[in-house]
């Protein structure tokens, strides 16, 4: 036998002598999954993904699945058929499928409910100054943001429909049809508006959530989260306890870590840096307070506003409120 082939043997019978005293070698345990629809350029992505970069979700002993799809249609259609477990959804989303019989579990997820936007120099500054200018509006006529600005406005005497000229568009057109003067202000989602702000010459007209606390409600309510059938959630409690609390994680790392969200920027689509920071900032500004006895009496009272029947509310079971 050579020199060389000696010395491989004794390796080899010594490495695995060292293998076969301390036993076979252990595996990570398989931990269970929890999977999300997420739209590839939505909000929710952004913080979602934080999750599975930083780990957070085997921190909290799980793994979260990504199903990214490419509209909202085929994300609640993901959660409905059961090909994911949860997606994300508006409060009213959440009510109509409820009073269809299928009920979801809600857990927090965005307390923004959208933004009026207009020109820099507009001189609207009150629900007042909208009347008779040309309004554009996301969501259709049954949006919550109309819906809020049209209830306000009629307890100031003001019939802000009959006074308006309305058009009822998808976000990106409305953003379009400001810019070319084809509308006076827009009703639109928080991160349209916020694009509209950070590219410069336009400004929020007033405050959604002054209209809130005219309505003597909570300014800071959920009206977006992550949605569970409510059957699958009650068998998987403890799954849904340790996304929630890998949420809460994911949080509070975006609002003290500006760095995150330099990897996170190709999924804001590379915006320019005043964009970028309009971005970023309004979507730490929305991260939901914890749900309380309160804050649930005052979705509900939303709901009411927008026409849904007091006697057919979401139950206070479907609000998630266990804290990490």
């Amino acid at each position: 036998m050579s020199v060389l082939a000696a010395v491989a043997l004794l390796i080899f019978t010594q490495y695995f002598g060292l293998v076969a005293l301390a036993g076979p070698i252990k595996s990570e345990p398989e931990l269970r999954e929890l999977s999300v629809s997420v739209l590839q350029f939505g909000t929710a992505h952004w913080e979602l993904d934080h999750i599975v970069h930083e780990q957070l979700d085997r921190k909290h002993g799980y793994r979260l699945a990504l199903r990214v799809v490419a509209n909202l249609s085929a994300s609640h259609l993901a959660v409905t058929s059961g090909s994911a477990n949860g997606a994300v959804a508006d409060l009213l989303w959440a009510q109509s499928r409820y009073q269809a019989g299928s009920a979801y579990l809600y857990v927090p997820f965005s307390s923004h409910i959208g933004d009026i936007v207009v020109p820099e120099n507009s001189g609207v500054r009150t629900l007042a100054d909208l009347q008779g200018l040309r309004i554009g509006v996301a969501g259709g006529p049954n949006s919550k943001g109309w819906v809020l600005l049209q209830k306000v406005a009629s307890r100031q005497g003001i019939d802000l429909a009959g006074s308006t000229e309305v058009q009822f568009a998808a976000p990106p057109l409305l953003s379009q049809g400001l810019k070319r003067g084809q509308m006076d202000a827009i009703v639109t989602y928080w991160h349209f508006a916020a694009r509209l702000k950070g590219q410069g010459g336009w400004r929020s007209a007033f405050g959604m959530a002054d209209l809130l606390v005219a309505m003597g409600l909570d300014p800071n309510l959920p009206v977006l989260g992550y949605v569970f059938p409510e059957i699958w959630a009650s068998e998987h409690k403890e799954l849904i306890d340790r996304f929630a609390a890998s949420v809460v994680d994911a949080n509070a790392e975006l609002s003290a870590r500006p760095s995150a969200w330099e990897r996170l920027r190709p999924l804001l689509r590379n915006p320019e840096d005043s964009v970028f920071k309009a971005l970023r900032d309004g979507f730490i500004a929305g991260t939901p307070k914890p749900l309380t006895d309160n804050r649930v009496a005052h979705l509900k009272e939303l709901l009411t506003l927008t026409g849904v029947d007091p006697g057919l509310l979401m139950p206070d079971r479907l609000f998630y409120r266990k804290q990490p």
